[in-house]
This record gives structure tokens, sequence and C-alpha cells, in this order.
């Protein structure tokens, strides 16, 4: 039997996803590129085209027993990147600078270690996940998920952390949030006579002005101005339409709900007493990922049998992952694995994924599975 796929092999592979970066629910040619490595690392089963372009290899064991699911995504981001690398994106625009290039490449070296070394007991499920940053992916996936994994794990790399380093805790990991959509129209006029039109400018400045007043980082609820317009630019036209955008955090799924509903009910007051109608909708929801107990403390043993150095959270973080649909549907647990210190912030553009934590986080997934699919 051969040996399995090198960390060389699985950087070349990272390389190339990093090369041909694809945008939330557009992943074909990452999905193409994945299928073609998969095929040879001989799943039982390979499933395509899982709500949009998701992959799930499926491994199973010599007799039945528990499912355990891991998860990466598989997504990028529209940022333009900076970089004089020689794998940097060749797609204008669009690049992978929240490391999935990186997840996917452990995945498939999970992959190739199964393939080599299958488990005894139970069934393995092996999902690379598309749409992750708009929060549609997961939910989607689920719908479409013919199997109810007894666990399910995910990862992301995390900047600011010793490298190498693991990071988790049980309970709440990363925090709901959901984007709201704002818009006001009232009637615009002549910019010499603003008096005959009804501008909303005074109402949008009552808004942000509330937005600083309710967030509060130490809670971690907050709400946070993403986008704010006003009218056209036309200076002889008083505005009379406006849109605000702001995303809305908290530390678990039901405080955002009703963060959510003080935040409307405000905006709302706001309008009417600026006479303007006022229509809101909703986008990007993610749940909080809520770590279980069991399954983090697999996480826990895991990285101390390994010998990487354990970082426990006193808090969740305030970003968000739509991993929280899995944590919601099943018992499951997420974790971090540090990119250094001193690296560059996810989302910044000339972040690129350490090529030195594809073996850390095949080893920790290997060593999670033997742990959940023993009991």
């Amino acid at each position: 039997m051969k040996n399995a796929v090198g960390k060389k092999q699985l950087i070349e592979l990272r390389h190339k996803l990093h090369k041909q970066p694809e945008l939330s629910g557009n992943e074909e040619k990452t999905a193409e590129t994945l299928i073609v490595f998969l095929k040879k690392q001989h799943p039982d089963l390979l499933v395509t085209a899982m709500g949009g372009h998701g992959i799930l290899a499926v491994y199973k064991g010599e007799t039945p027993g528990r499912t355990v699911l891991l998860r990466c995504d598989m997504d990028a981001l529209p940022i333009n990147e900076i970089s004089k690398l020689e794998h940097r994106s060749t797609i204008s625009g669009v690049s992978h600078k929240c490391g999935h290039d990186g997840h996917m490449a452990i995945m498939c070296g999970v992959a190739s270690k199964l393939a080599r070394n299958r488990p005894l007991h139970g069934t393995v499920l092996l999902l690379f996940q598309p749409a992750e940053e708009t929060g549609q992916g997961a939910a989607r996936i689920i719908e479409k998920l013919k199997y109810s994994p007894d666990q399910c794990f995910a990862l992301h790399n995390l900047p600011g952390f010793q490298l190498g380093s693991v990071i988790t805790k049980a309970g709440p990991f990363a925090e709901a949030s959901k984007g709201l959509i704002v818009k006001l129209t009232g009637e615009s006029s002549h910019a010499a006579e603003p008096q005959c039109g009804n501008s909303p400018a005074a109402a949008v400045a009552s808004i942000i002005l509330y937005l600083e007043r309710i967030s509060d980082n130490s809670t971690g609820t907050i709400a946070t101005l993403v986008h704010a317009r006003i009218g056209e630019v036309a200076f002889g036209t008083s505005p009379g339409d406006a849109t605000v955008m702001i995303t809305l955090r908290a530390t678990h799924t039901k405080e955002l709900d009703f963060f959510s509903h003080r935040v409307s009910e405000q905006i709302i007051k706001t309008a009417a007493e600026e006479h303007l109608m006022c229509n809101l909708s909703w986008a990007q929801e993610f749940p909080a990922t809520i770590n279980a107990e069991l399954p983090n403390s697999f996480i826990r043993e895991s990285a101390n049998y390994l010998g990487y150095q354990m970082i426990p959270l006193t808090r969740p973080f305030l970003w968000s992952e739509d991993f929280g649909h899995f944590t919601d549907e099943f018992s499951g647990a997420m974790f971090g694995i540090g990119s250094g210190i001193n690296a560059k912030p996810l989302h910044s553009r000339n972040y690129d994924f350490p090529d030195s934590l594809i073996p850390v986080g095949i080893s920790m997934f290997i060593e999670i599975l033997e742990r959940s699919l023993k009991l």
C-alpha cells in the first residue's frame, strides 16, 4: 500500500488552492481540485454538489459504531491580495485571507491518513463546506446530510496565538451574529429648499449615536455600523432615502434575538419620529458556536497527548462561525490552532496561512477521531 501523502504534497495543494480562490457559493474550481485529490484517497463514498459545491468523503470502519464528522471550509473573501508570494492569488479582488485554503489542505491530509488506516469501528465523515463566510453553507449542508453524527469537530487558524498552540473552551466558543439592513424613505427636494422635503439624515445620525451607546465589548453585545448611504451624489438634491447596515453580536443566540428586537424597535421608533417609512431585513445569520463538554474534552486530551501548548479561553471570540449551525444540531466542538503571535490578522490583505500548521491540524483531527470513535 502506498504511503500517506506527504507534507510537501499537501503544501503544494494548499498553494494551488490559494492561487484560485473563489467567493462563497462559487467554489466550483476549488471543488474540482479537491475531488481529483480525494478520489485518490479511495473513500467508501464521495458525495459532491452538497449545498452547492460541498463535498463529503465517507470512510467506514470494519464494524459499525459511532459516526464522527470533521468539517473544513472552502470559500475565499472579496479582498485584493497584496503579496509577492509565488502562490499569491491569481484572481483580482479575491483571496484566501481567512486561511480556508489551509483548512482544506489539513482535511485532505486527514483523508490520506484514513485511506491508509481506516477506523476499526464506526464512520468518519470529512466535510468540505462551501459558503462559510456568508453564514449560508452549514445550514444548506445540514438540510442535505443523510447522516446524524454523534459528534462533529472543526478548527480555525488564529493569528495572535503561539504558532502551533491549541485554543479552546467549553460552552460558547464564537459569538452569534446577524446583519441588519435598514432602508429609510422620506422625500427628496431641491438642496436650496430642504424644508420642502423630508431628509433621513437626522434619523441616520440618531441611529449611529444609538449604536455607539448600546454596544458593550465587555459583555460581547455589540452593534457595529458597517455601511451607511444617504441620498445620491448630487449637490442640487436634498436626500429622500437612506440605507444603514449594522452587524449585531451577542454571546448566545437567544441573547442575540433579544438584542436584535431591542435595536429594531428603537430604529422603527426613530423613523416614526422623523415621519419616515422604514423597512428592516436580515442577512448572514450565524448562531453561536457552542462547544459541548465531552467533545471539547477530546480536544484538550488530544492536544496534551500530542504535546501542543494548550491555551484555554476565558471568554468566546467576538467573531462568528457558521459551524454554530452544526453545534445547534449535533454534539460538537471547535478549536483554534495558533498562527503565530505576530502573524498578520485574519482578513488582512497580506495574510497567508502558515504551512507549518498543516501537520498540526492533521494530527489533532486524527487524535480526536481516536477518542471519539472509541466511545
